[in-house]
């Protein structure tokens, strides 16, 4: 069986015959396959233009080999067939021409809604409530200032005056009271006479607006229940029914069947593949009404796979998978000669070893079972007879480059001293989100983590500790700016904050979210490019180099 300490998710589901519980792990060997997908994924503009979940499932053949299988959810750039993976469930061709349709009435419904939301009476109406609020306002303030003089005047007056020109002085107070009150009725009166229409014209819109998306929404519903009826999926036992049957009570959320893992699982048991684990993630921007961040991975959605798992996983058997061994070999062709699944090998000897550690990837394991795949344990994984294996320094997880590890404990010990002596010569190459005018200088700032906002690093001039950053511009390319940075200390996020504070350069590194970068960019552009460093055992300078890959 899978051992539970390489399982991050379970994906489960009760068969509808027999009840039993089926599951399909995603193991931290498979995400490191997703990881590999995702470095493709990266390189290819046609797959950041939009953001969509995709998914990897292990497989093992007939053979006893194993081979790996892709899918996106829904279609990309408009296409649900593209070479390299896996098709579609098959029924979506025989209501094709009605979806061709029903499209179309829906892109119209589109169109017609954006000129009804657009309408230039709204806009027109905003203003003139404005204005009119504005003129009521001043009026309000004015009126209020009056009856403030009014009531001091009625003091004064009963002080002052009595009998007739008592009676007389308050009548015409009373009488500019009065007019005061018609001034205000008159402008309110106008304002209903000039709003009222524009408002009976959008109220008609809104109404139209709200017609209009229940259309759409029975057309969508329409058009569903027709795919669903058409779509048919198999599982493990070799049984098909349709996605209508699988789900009959309530509607069927749009895009039931579309989604990586029931293509996937399909795909595999229509080929007589054996599932051994899958993973999905989500790669891309992220739209309105989705909270998913790229690169990371998600379970079974709930409304649309989670139903559907029991009948796809019936027939699965639980045993044991292939020998790592096989895996290993039948993925070869994905691999370096070591270093496991995209982890390039830049130096190495009895003592230490330097990875080109890909964006995306940890240092190390984190706390959580989610967080357990790193260039540490992907090499011990792989390499067990490496029982001292160590990383001497970090990299933050969307930052690529040089990585050391070490394989002799006495060797760990010396490295670390040398960087914390700063005997370690680091050049790191970015691209920043703007223009930077200075050619070259030092930032100097000292740095802070909250304890309530981690691992958000800020300027703290009180608690910070210093860091020091050297930087020479190499080109300016557009809008953007390349630039070298050679840290001179080592804190969390110093040079992601050196550029991004006002203090420093002010600009973000392309691809910084975390501190403010806006910019589309399928990854954080920051590269460990060299490293130099005396090394311990052999007492000649080691000078590491990995090409910056943006």
């Amino acid at each position: 069986m899978v051992s539970d300490s390489t399982v991050s998710y379970w994906y489960e589901g009760r068969c509808p015959a027999s009840g039993d519980l089926l599951k399909l792990p995603r193991t931290v060997f498979v995400e490191a396959i997703a990881r590999n997908l995702m470095q493709q994924l990266a390189t290819d503009a046609v797959y950041n233009q939009e953001g969509k979940m995709y998914g990897v499932l292990l497989v093992e053949l007939s053979t006893g080999e194993t081979q790996v299988l892709k899918a996106f959810s829904g279609l990309v750039n408009g296409c649900s067939v593209i070479e390299g993976w896996v098709p579609p469930i098959p029924g979506r061709d025989e209501v094709a021409l009605e979806e061709a349709h029903t499209l179309a009435e829906l892109e119209a419904i589109k169109q017609e809604l954006i000129t009804l939301k657009q309408l230039r009476d709204r806009q027109q109406d905003e203003i003139l409530c404005y204005e009119f609020e504005q003129q009521l306002q001043q009026m309000r303030d004015f009126h209020r200032h009056s009856k403030h003089q009014r009531d001091a005047k009625r003091q004064l007056f009963y002080q002052q005056l009595t009998g007739e020109a008592l009676t007389t002085a308050l009548e015409k107070l009373d009488e500019e009271s009065r007019q005061q009150g018609i001034e205000r009725r008159q402008l309110k009166a106008k304002q209903s006479a000039v709003l009222q229409p524009l408002q009976q014209l959008i109220a008609a819109a809104d109404k139209q607006i709200q017609e209009l998306k229940q259309r759409r929404k029975a057309l969508s519903r329409q058009l569903q229940a027709q795919m669903h009826e058409a779509y048919s999926l198999m599982n493990f036992l070799g049984q098909s029914t349709s996605l209508q049957k699988l789900m009959p009570t309530g509607s069927i959320p749009t895009g039931t069947g579309d989604c990586c893992a029931p293509k996937l699982l399909h795909y595999a048991a229509n080929h007589g593949f054996k599932p051994l684990a899958m993973a999905e993630f989500w790669w891309g921007e992220s739209s309105e009404n989705q909270d998913k961040i790229q690169g990371e991975f998600y379970g079974a959605c709930v409304e649309r796979c989670q139903p559907l798992m029991g009948f796809l996983l019936s027939g699965l058997k639980s045993k044991s998978p292939a020998p790592l061994t096989t895996i290993k070999s039948s993925l070869s062709s994905n691999l370096s000669d070591k270093g496991g699944v995209n982890l390039p090998i830049i130096y190495e000897d009895e003592w230490l070893i330097a990875v080109n550690k890909p964006p995306g990837l940890l240092s190390v394991p984190g706390r959580y079972r989610q967080t357990q795949d790193s260039v540490l344990s992907r090499w011990r994984y792989w390499f067990p007879d490496d029982g001292e294996i160590m990383t001497v320094h970090r990299l933050d997880q969307e930052t690529s480059g040089i990585l050391v590890l070490t394989r002799v404990s006495q060797t760990h010990r010396q490295l670390s001293q040398k960087f914390q002596q700063r005997q370690i010569h680091k050049i790191y190459e970015a691209i920043l989100s703007g223009a930077v005018k200075v050619p070259e200088g030092v930032i100097e700032l000292p740095l802070w983590g909250n304890p309530e906002n981690r691992p958000y690093q800020q300027v703290n001039w009180q608690q910070g500790k210093p860091s020091l950053t050297k930087f020479r511009v190499l080109s300016r390319e557009g809008n953007y700016t390349r630039i070298e940075f050679i840290p001179l200390t080592g804190r969390t996020h110093q040079l992601r904050v050196h550029a991004a504070d006002k203090t420093g350069l002010g600009v973000t590194i392309l691809g910084d979210r975390l501190y403010g970068c806006n910019a589309v960019a399928s990854r954080l552009h920051l590269h460990a490019r060299e490293l130099s460093f005396e090394h311990p055992q052999l007492g000649k300078t080691l000078h590491l180099q990995a090409e910056t890959p943006f």
